[in-house]
């Protein structure tokens, strides 16, 4: 399986550089995993595509403003920090910039020495584990200091942090935001639950590694990052009731898929866990436990392409993707979003 196979054309100016007034007001590609047949619709039509009985899955974790700005402390020279994740008190995993000259026992500042930090060593692809001290409490003085991690491929300033997060968004720890669920108001939320379907609440603590493209050519020898997930047993129960009724689960993302299927048994049953998941959905897979899928349009060759192509088709996707083109429809995080049924 080649990684060019999961390859397209995008024009630049379809990215989305910043997000709707209305969140529910973005455009929905329906997608038929079947067929390959499209239809399309605004979001807010998401509840005519959902059933009493079924359950709706979505992924709690709440995006930390993870980029800091400082300097080296012997030279002033500046560096961009971006935290990944906790590892175990005030150490983290980060990535840092420029990256060459980040070398253990380096020292940092930030906000005057609001924040410091010091290199302990390099980890896997290159990230560096850092030792923070300052006085006080971490997420204040992060909230003080610390900017929204935004995609690369997003060049325009967030002027409300709080378009980067669901309004369910609950649990701090993610690197950057499961960006199905930005779609969501509570109103429409409201108005799912009227209907007699079920929302089920999960925690995927999103990495950058979802974001990046794959480097090898064989699909198959990527390496995949790992990521936290939780699931506590109040959700593993609304899924399990819908399951065994009959209704349908409903993902909104690939990390909230990802979660379930590492949870799920060979019957599509969860149960309360959490732990790391390393999971890698590519075509061939067999779903156990999702029936469909709400998600955007994803970068060429990443994981999440391959993800949605395991679900639908490649050549479906593909083929639904040059059509999402063709109507303009707008791109990646705060683009447009797809229901696969």
């Amino acid at each position: 399986m080649n990684v060019k196979d999961f390859s397209y054309e995008l024009p630049q100016r379809l990215i989305a550089q910043d997000p709707l007034e209305d969140r529910s007001s973005s455009r929905l590609m329906v997608l038929g995993k079947k067929d390959g047949s499209v239809t399309h619709r605004v979001f807010r039509d998401i509840t005519e595509y959902i059933n009493p009985g079924d359950c709706l899955v979505i992924n709690n974790t709440k995006v930390i403003p993870a980029r800091l700005f400082g300097q080296k402390e012997d030279t002033g020279a500046a560096v961009e920090l971006l935290l990944l994740r906790r590892l175990c008190g005030s150490q983290w995993e980060t990535l840092v910039r420029p990256g060459k000259k980040a070398k253990p026992k380096t020292k940092l500042i930030f906000g005057n020495g609001m924040l410091a930090g010091e290199i302990i060593r390099v980890a896997e692809e290159g990230n560096r584990i850092i030792q923070f001290s300052y006085d006080g409490i971490f997420e204040e003085i992060l909230d003080q200091l610390g900017e929204m991690p935004l995609p690369p491929y997003i060049t325009h300033q967030l002027q409300d942090r709080q378009r980067y997060q669901t309004v369910y968004a609950r649990h701090e720890g993610s690197a950057a935001a499961p960006t199905a669920g930005l779609h969501f108001t509570p109103q429409l939320l409201d108005e799912i639950r009227a209907k007699g379907a079920d929302i089920a609440e999960i925690t995927l603590h999103v990495g950058l590694g979802t974001f990046r493209p794959v480097k090898t050519e064989n699909v198959l020898e990527h390496h995949m990052h790992s990521e936290f997930y939780r699931l506590e047993q109040e959700a593993a129960d609304k899924i399990n009731r819908a399951k065994q009724g009959g209704g349908r689960i409903i993902s909104v993302g690939t990390t909230s898929t990802r979660t379930l299927e590492s949870i799920a048994d060979e019957h599509g049953f969860v149960k309360a866990a959490s732990g790391w998941t390393q999971i890698f959905i590519y075509p061939g897979y067999q779903f156990r436990c999702i029936d469909a899928l709400i998600t955007n349009f994803h970068l060429p060759e990443s994981t999440l392409i391959m993800l949605v192509s395991a679900l639908a088709g490649r050549e479906h996707v593909l083929d639904a993707y040059r059509t999402a083109v063709q109507e303009e429809y707008r791109f990646f995080s705060f683009g447009d979003a797809m229901l696969i049924v």
